[in-house]
């Protein structure tokens, strides 16, 4: 008997159910990375080679784990990271992954690449609202978003600097992946073998990249890998003068997101960001390059101080969201933990993997007695 809702508790349970209800193209672009996936994999093993060390008799019957990031208040200290194209893997897409957000009163962003436009999010979520930007080629789409999210109520943008050309993301290579799909010979039996998705993907509303459609026809109704969008229509000259005039632009909040180096989060800080995200886009863009959390001492320690720093990425259970804000982390993010259950059950897979998460966080915090996330330090930890 396969997995069902009821029966996923983690991270790897909702990764099978999602396996079972995609067709291969669509699971894959998900759960692949870059090269030989040698840094997808250490963002979570990272982790692993860090203790806790519990402290007992600390009465601990109340927990509090609710923080501020970017002067922004959440109830729990992990969120939800802008992820693209989420209706390919659910119907109801960021709709689903937005009220399940709200519902746990954390951050919830959307991609430039979502699937449901600006104005819908701004109308209907509630929780606090991030914005992932792509610095495009087209400089009236760059600066219409922003303005359509000043506009919609969105309360920070998150410029991502990772992206300057696409990842050598093989798994889409192979299995053909593009956005819209496409049929090919080698993936035409997955799509059969999924009619559930299929049928949903051709009869409900039809799929389109709502806040690019009217600029690119790329991603909506001309396939396109997602490396290859891209390498071909985000602008590869972008620098440190054209993220000071993107904050400035926006006025609000303003994170960077895909910082790894102390010499870029100084950077950051120099030009007014209010944030980092410590990412390297889950794995899927430098294979071979550092994970968050083996990054983030040294730059807590740099800038920790001056800006709120976010550890994204390898996120499985709430032991890793307390290793990192005892490293210094102010909140931590991640895409898949999440996207697997939307995948899966749509919005109520969404809440499940929230609800496991929020009582992984209760417990483990009551069992290293914590009452509240301040109280957390490197004293609690040990690296093997």
């Amino acid at each position: 008997m396969g997995v069902t809702l009821a029966g996923c508790y983690n991270t790897a349970q909702f990764r099978r159910l999602a396996k079972r209800r995609l067709p291969g193209p669509i699971f894959h672009y998900i759960d692949g990375a870059a090269d030989d996936e040698v840094t997808y994999r250490r963002n979570t093993q990272a982790y692993e080679e860090c203790d806790l060390v519990p402290n007992v008799l600390a009465g601990v019957e109340e927990v509090d784990l609710s923080t501020t990031v970017m002067g922004l208040p959440i109830d729990m200290p992990l969120f939800l990271a802008p992820t693209a194209l989420q209706r390919l893997f659910h119907h109801d897409g960021e709709r689903a992954v937005g009220r399940a957000a709200a519902s746990f009163n954390t951050l919830f962003g959307i991609s430039s690449l979502a699937t449901v436009s600006i104005e819908e999010v701004g109308e209907t979520i509630s929780s606090p609202k991030i914005f992932q930007l792509y610095y495009h080629k087209d400089k009236a789409l760059t600066w219409g978003m922003i303005d359509r999210c000043k506009a919609a109520g969105f309360d920070a943008l998150a410029l991502t600097v990772d992206t300057i050309v696409g990842g050598n993301r093989e798994r889409d290579l192979w299995t053909g992946f593009t956005s819209p799909p496409k049929l090919t010979p080698s993936s035409l039996a997955s799509f059969a073998m999924h009619p559930g998705w299929t049928l949903n993907y051709l009869l409900r509303e039809s799929f389109e990249l709502s806040n690019l459609k009217s600029h690119v026809a790329e991603g909506s109704n001309i396939s396109i890998s997602v490396s290859d969008y891209f390498s071909t229509m985000l602008d590869q000259s972008m620098d440190w003068d054209d993220a000071a005039e993107i904050r400035e632009r926006w006025g609000k909040p303003f994170c960077l997101k895909g910082v790894m180096s102390v010499a870029d989060a100084k950077k950051a800080v120099e030009i007014g960001a209010d944030a980092i995200m410590v990412s390297n886009h889950g794995g899927r863009q430098l294979d071979g390059s550092r994970a968050p959390f083996d990054q983030l001492a040294e730059i807590v320690d740099a800038v920790g101080d001056d800006i709120d720093v976010i550890c994204d990425g390898g996120i499985q259970r709430g032991t890793h969201v307390l290793k990192a804000l005892s490293v210094g982390a102010k909140a931590c993010s991640g895409g898949r933990w999440y996207l697997y259950a939307l995948a899966g059950a749509g919005e109520k897979g969404v809440k499940r993997a929230l609800t496991n998460m929020h009582s992984e966080l209760i417990r483990d915090m009551k069992l290293m007695g914590m009452r509240s996330l301040g109280e957390l330090s490197r004293d609690n930890l040990r690296f093997r």
